[in-house]
């Protein structure tokens, strides 16, 4: 529990750090993508919603009928899931490179971090192979889960616990995504940062608890992804003292 709550708090300690000097060049533009896209997912998502429940409910046949209590509060939880995980994904992948340089400095004002030396083009072939690889199996992972984790919704009695199991896998997901952006400055591949990851449980589900807050807080969720970048890179800087990687 208390490393679960300081994950927490990284992710308001590092809306701290977003204002520091030679800090807030690299928040704009990532600031500017989150404002854009956040409103224009969560505007169409709920506009839809009555429509979406409306032909489900329609399309279960006349017997499953029961079952329509059940199925607002599912629905609700799946669009919240998709919401934040899309959000999440669409923006990150637009804002990949910003965010990248934005934990870049972020680490080299933490601890003097100094990004690994350029190795020649074949290294960076090599290194651009390795990442796709990553990025590859990180989706893979995060479909499998969420595939998963539809079916136990479905599942009677077990059903009743799949709102608590799709929060869980939702801040896991984002303890993932922004714990990536330092771990990949420091070359650091999807399979070892999960491990990582799994090993710090509670310090990670609490990171990703917090960024998840974040997002549901009005005007905070506008830098919600550079803080959640800032987060991560806390995290990461707890990691590599605790493992001497400096």
């Amino acid at each position: 529990m208390t490393s679960f709550i300081e994950g927490f708090f990284f992710a308001f300690k590092g809306i701290g750090l977003l204002n520091q000097k030679g800090i807030r060049p690299f928040v704009i533009m990532p600031v500017l993508i989150n404002i854009i896209l956040l409103i224009g997912i969560v505007y169409f998502s709920f506009h839809q919603f009555g429509l979406w429940m409306e032909q489900l409910i329609n399309w279960l046949p006349s017997f499953l009928s029961f079952i329509e209590w059940f199925l607002y509060p599912l629905f609700t939880m799946l669009l919240i899931f998709a919401i934040v995980y899309g959000f999440t994904t669409l923006a990150n992948f637009i804002a990949a490179p910003f965010n990248s340089l934005l934990a870049e400095r972020l680490e080299q004002k933490l601890d003097g971090f100094n990004p690994p030396s350029f190795q020649g083009y074949k290294a960076i072939v090599g290194t651009i192979s390795k990442t796709i690889a990553s990025e590859i199996k990180k989706i893979t992972y995060t479909l499998k889960l969420a595939i998963l984790l539809t079916i136990v919704s479905f599942i009677p009695v077990v059903q009743i616990i799949s709102p608590l199991l799709w929060g869980i896998f939702s801040v896991w997901i984002l303890a993932l995504e922004y714990a990536d952006y330092p771990m990949g400055n420091n070359e650091w591949l999807f399979k070892a940062e999960k491990k990582l990851l799994a090993k710090q449980r509670g310090l990670s589900l609490g990171l990703g608890t917090g960024i998840l807050v974040l997002t549901f807080i009005p005007v905070l969720n506008l830098i919600a992804m550079p803080a959640g970048v800032a987060a991560g890179t806390l995290f990461w800087v707890k990691q590599k003292k605790r493992l001497n990687l400096e």
